[in-house]
């Protein structure tokens, strides 16, 4: 998992070092506690989604390399996800000054203003790729009137912590097995999945997951999974802030690499890597 800056130095400090840009299957995410006030207001929760200004995440975190998608891996690295037309048909994939202002209104019938901010917790893990989004993310939420204290939780307790629902708002970082709807939707979406961390539950859509899967036309299947993945992100089921890129790297003697694509879980075996030396 190697980053773009940190491949900058390598392919300095190592040239002669193999290296691949790759898509990793891992999504940048905002998870938010439906069941603690004021989350479980839609109108608050909407106006956090609004708020995110996805391009400068990408461009201040990956140097561009990252892209824009909702729950399926965006093309071209990914099979199912949603296309930039159709994305920029979603709230808060557009316009984000124009997002912004839809947000503070939000906030304001809420009852948060300038006079009346909203103080919480983002919470996130103790790990560089979770800290530095959740920072960018607080610089977000103070334009619509949410002030953000930074909660850095260790490993160890962090996934404890989500999974017990013990957090208000968290910047999470979601991998994927294999870029597959069955895989992603029910993982992350499903009512009572163990991995569906802000307890989103609309049994229509477990219903519409589970007609998708059905699906053996593959055109038909894909115009389901646009639609699912469209209406996951104006449900504000768990906004989507970018796909992650990153590179891995080898010195010239190890041979028989092969990185996998679209996936940070299965391709770490290495049966058939062998030092030339």
């Amino acid at each position: 998992d190697v980053t773009v800056p940190l491949l900058k130095n390598i392919r300095k400090d190592a040239p002669q070092a193999q290296c691949t840009m790759r898509a990793t299957g891992v999504s940048t995410n905002l998870i938010v506690n439906r069941d603690v006030p004021p989350f479980d207001n839609p109108k608050v929760r909407r106006a956090l989604a609004l708020t995110l200004d996805r391009k400068a995440f990408v461009d201040i975190l990956s140097e561009g390399q990252s892209t824009l998608g909702g729950a399926m891996l965006a093309p071209p690295d990914g099979v199912w996800g949603l296309p930039p037309e159709k994305l920029k048909t979603i709230a808060g994939y557009g316009d984000v000054e124009k997002s912004r202002e839809q947000a503070r209104e939000l906030m304001k019938q809420a009852g948060y203003g300038p006079d009346n901010r909203l103080k919480i917790k983002v919470s996130t893990r103790n790990i560089a790729p979770f800290r530095d989004p959740a920072t960018i993310l607080i610089d977000h939420l103070k334009q619509i009137y949410v002030d953000g204290e930074l909660e850095i939780i260790d490993t160890a307790v962090y996934y404890n912590r989500v999974f017990k629902k013990d957090y208000v708002v968290a910047l999470n970082l979601t991998g994927s097995a294999v870029d597959d709807p069955d895989v992603t939707f029910f993982e992350g979406y499903a009512c009572g999945s163990l991995r569906n961390y802000n307890n989103y539950c609309d049994p229509e859509m477990t219903k519409l997951f589970e007609a998708q899967s059905r699906e053996t036309d593959q055109k038909k299947r894909l115009k389901m999974v646009w639609e699912i993945d469209a209406k996951l992100q104006e449900d504000i089921a768990r906004p989507i802030i970018s796909n992650g890129r990153a590179a891995g790297c080898w010195q010239p003697h190890v041979k028989g690499v092969t990185i996998h694509t679209n996936s940070i879980y299965n391709g770490w075996r290495f049966e058939d890597v062998w030092l030339e030396r």
